[in-house]
């Protein structure tokens, strides 16, 4: 049989999906952490992976789904938060722009699955379902073994153990907050994200009605993490918009390293944070570096980062900013603190062992 008569759709989402296939998983795994240092990935959208020279591995937000595939019928659900949010009707056009760089069913060993708030894009139901299947285990702060915690507010936990998670797999967080994983402790803190607000447990016909109604449930809906690790204290803001409280937890909390959700809202949307947002995000948490995350996901919230660097040198002078932002790419490896000092991600360009062997060309000058 020919090559092309063998080739099927099958066969080709196999051989292509995920993008990156285990090249990450990899080398998370290989990475030897030294003492007095973190290592963090950006899994794309707000997922990072998180890992330390005491052997934890942590994971907030990791997704591995989709956003638009198709038209449809063009409209979206009524009562989705965006529709809630704005009033359109209009399906939103947000397909998933950047590839797969984990593979969730090839992951190894994880300590523990953070989620700071229930929306599709920051939790993965076939992460769950491999976690739970495989068997991984983690030890508790007095050295038990246990299986791997499920972490998150009230409404993530609930979708956990809607899709099949044990409830004693689950630990629900609220503000204030912590708990140890090895040599990591985290803070749930405050979270900002106002879209998380309006998001109704029910759609379509039978839509909660929000109109006159006081929302006092954000801690259930979503939290913000602190992960105190031997490298640094990172702040990790899930979708928070843009806070005066980011101030509160600046003095509260020593903050080495600051994730904010940053894109370009459509007009008649509010859901991510500008880049003056960010900015006044990071003098708020008085961190030492700023990391945009999430602009990178969806097509209709696209946005570029340079925007930031930009306004940043516009006005770091007259500010006495103390910070400075780090620009990232989605797969890409940031350890602090000894990256600390860089501005910008560049995937490794490989060649390191030019001419360790002769080369095989006719002569030396076509080089």
């Amino acid at each position: 049989m020919s090559k092309v008569d063998e080739i099927t759709r099958d066969s080709w989402i196999m051989s292509t999906f995920p993008e990156w296939g285990t090249w990450l998983n990899e080398e998370i795994e290989n990475e030897e952490v030294k003492p007095g240092t973190v290592a963090m990935w950006w899994l794309g959208c707000t997922g990072i992976w998180f890992k330390t020279p005491g052997g934890a591995n942590i994971t907030i937000d990791l997704w591995a789904g989709n956003g638009k595939r198709t038209h449809g019928d063009g409209k979206m659900k009524v009562g989705h938060q965006m529709a809630n949010m704005c009033g359109c009707r209009n399906m939103q056009p947000n397909l998933r722009a950047v590839p797969f760089v984990i593979d969730p069913f090839a992951i190894k060993q994880v300590d523990a699955v953070l989620a700071t708030h229930y929306h599709q894009d920051h939790m993965s139901a076939e992460y769950a379902s491999h976690v739970l299947k495989s068997g991984m285990t983690t030890v508790d702060e007095n050295g038990n073994e246990i299986p791997v915690p499920f972490i998150g507010p009230k409404k993530s936990v609930e979708l956990w153990q809607k899709w099949g998670v044990p409830a004693d797999r689950c630990i629900t967080v609220k503000p204030g907050d912590t708990i140890k994983i090895k040599d990591i402790e985290i803070v749930a803190l405050d979270s900002f994200d106002r879209t998380c607000i309006t998001t109704t447990d029910s759609q379509g016909a039978d839509r909660e009605d929000l109109h006159g109604k006081c929302p006092t449930d954000m801690d259930d809906k979503a939290v913000n993490y602190l992960v105190k690790t031997p490298g640094g204290n990172i702040y990790h803001s899930g979708d928070s918009h843009y806070s005066i409280y980011y101030a509160k937890h600046g003095k509260d909390y020593d903050i080495d390293v600051a994730f904010g959700s940053y894109g370009e809202n459509p007009v008649g949307m509010q859901d991510k944070m500008t880049s003056v947002d960010i900015l006044r995000m990071a003098e708020a948490l008085r961190t030492d570096v700023v990391i945009p995350i999430h602009y990178d996901v969806w097509t209709n919230f696209k946005a570029d980062p340079k925007e930031i660097e930009l306004l940043y040198n516009y006005k770091k002078d007259v500010l006495d900013y103390k910070f400075h932002p780090f620009i990232w790419d989605v797969g890409g490896k940031y350890v602090y603190p000894t990256d600390k000092a860089k501005r910008q991600y560049h995937y490794r360009r490989g060649f390191e062992d030019c001419f360790e062997e002769e080369p095989n060309v006719p002569y030396r000058s076509v080089l």
